[in-house]
């Protein structure tokens, strides 16, 4: 069976316009899909040039399959689930600067170059001291890309056209105003002179971005059945869910040469991407710390199966509808279009997310990820968000170490679990040492850099839940709090036999 290569396929060649630091699977199912896309639909007409930003990658790998891979796309579409795929062109050739250099530096001095992509992981945007203009390459990506910008307002003598529009891709807050200051730094620290630092500062565009797709990457438990499938031998197949989401913070120009809007991609230009990073933190992130406690200690092992539970889908839909939604400031329409959107995601029958796996420490998500949602409903609401709380009731159970008589795998600092093991040997089921272990962990400064316990009416709201959890189990508990349509309440057991 032949390999995946130009030779084999009808494909599109395009001028090289992008210029992307990182490989792998993420930027491949991500930006280079939606480049693919634009270039289909709306006559883009961008080549992406790949540049390995480590000394180990996949740009042979990529070389010998002339840049293309196949891209399956799975989840809910539509309402839909849908499996579907397509083989990706945009790629034009891949570089390894380690073992040319030289050839990496000529994309400085292509007039067509207008956009830089990167995904380098949250390391790969840091400051190396000891890079300099002189290496082959410079070991840092942000070293790699000054060297690159350098060589380009040489090249071109500083002219204000031939700046660029940096998308860095990498999970840091403020990832391009990160990258932008330690390019500067580089500039004075090799000193590359007053004007070239002017052409960087006012130029070049840097971009503050926020990404968003689960990619579980290359199938290996099936490559064989996809192999049988496609006709062919590709050994880049990716996968990644349905959904996506890209917000990119910039001025207006940038969204009128990255047209992504014109194709249907959910792309978001705007000038204050933080409303954004908050709603994904909140919603998205949010509702999964929310959720594990209550699905696991339930008996439930995956998010899918927690949706698709008439109770445990419901509470999870209370807490994210009623109670987180309204801490946010954006428009009704979208709060809602999104967090439908995260439940058709949470109901992806292509991925099993494992509730277990999403626990690993606990106690700092619930801090940053549902905290801010409580205090911010008490603020504007005047009252307690049931649900939410309830999550930290349940999550309370849950450092318990025990379901059902068998032992849950803890993963946290260990101050934490030390913490927990001690306040559980306390706990004999009395109201008294309920009320006990409650305020211990509610006044644990450590865990929410706050005392929680002078917050009116929150405490006892928390010793309520956790004697419900405790004395009458989670399922009756849940029941107490959690409003079911008259048709989800059918034949739900709420004692075991």
């Amino acid at each position: 069976m032949k390999t995946l290569s130009r030779r084999i396929v009808t494909t599109h060649s395009h001028p090289e316009r992008v210029i992307q630091f990182g490989e792998g699977n993420f930027l491949r199912a991500f930006a280079d899909w939606m480049i693919h896309e634009m270039n289909k639909k709306v006559g883009f007409d961008s080549g992406v040039v790949v540049v390995q930003p480590i000394a180990h990658g996949l740009t042979k790998i990529l070389s010998n399959q002339d840049g293309l891979y196949t891209l399956y796309l799975n989840g809910i579409k539509n309402g839909k689930a849908v499996s579907e795929y397509q083989i990706i062109d945009c790629i034009q050739r891949a570089i390894n600067p380690y073992e040319n250099y030289p050839v990496y530096l000529t994309n400085a001095e292509n007039p067509d170059l207008r956009f830089v992509i990167s995904n380098t992981t949250e390391a790969g945007i840091a400051y190396h001291k000891d890079d300099q203009l002189k290496d082959a390459p410079q070991q840092s990506y942000p070293g790699k890309l000054t060297a690159l910008l350098y060589r380009r307002f040489q090249i071109f003598k500083g002219s204000s056209d031939k700046g660029l529009i940096i998308l860095p891709c990498e999970l840091i807050d403020r990832n391009g105003d990160s990258l932008k200051k330690i390019i500067l730094q580089y500039a004075v620290d090799w000193e590359l002179g007053i004007e070239f630092i002017r052409w960087i500062d006012e130029d070049n565009i840097f971009c503050n971005t926020l990404v968003d797709r689960i990619v579980p990457g290359y199938p290996t438990n099936k490559i064989d059945t996809i192999t049988k499938q496609l006709g062919y031998r590709d050994n880049l197949v990716v996968e990644g869910e349905q959904f996506h989401l890209w917000v990119i913070e910039g001025p207006n120009e940038v969204k009128e040469e990255f047209p992504a809007s014109q194709c249907g991609l959910n792309v978001v230009f705007t000038d204050n991407m933080e409303p954004y990073r908050t709603r994904k933190v909140r919603i998205l992130n949010g509702a999964h710390t929310s959720l594990v406690p209550v699905g696991y200690l339930y008996g439930i092992e995956k998010v899918r199966e927690s949706l698709e539970d008439p109770v445990v889908g419901a509470f999870l839909k209370n807490a994210l509808f009623n109670e987180i939604c309204p801490t946010l400031d954006l428009p009704d329409e979208e709060l809602l279009r999104f967090s439908n959107d995260v439940l058709d995601r949470f109901k992806n029958p292509y991925l099993e997310h494992a509730l277990m796996s999403i626990s690993l420490n606990s106690i700092s998500k619930y801090k940053t990820r549902v905290l801010p949602s409580v205090l911010e409903y008490i603020k504007r609401k005047k009252a307690l968000p049931k649900h939410l709380l309830f999550s930290l009731a349940a999550l309370i159970a849950f450092y318990k170490g025990e379901r059902d008589g068998e032992p849950i795998k803890l993963a946290d600092d260990p101050e934490v679990l030390d913490f927990f093991q001690f306040q559980w040997s306390q706990v004999d089921g009395t109201e008294e040492s309920i009320t006990r272990i409650v305020n211990s962990v509610l006044s644990n400064l450590n865990f929410w850099g706050q005392d929680l316990t002078k917050i009116e009416g929150l405490q006892n709201e928390i010793i309520l839940d956790l004697d419900s959890i405790f004395n009458l189990g989670i399922k009756a508990a849940i029941l107490n709090i959690t409003y079911l349509d008259p048709g989800q309440i059918k034949n739900i057991q709420v004692y075991e036999d």
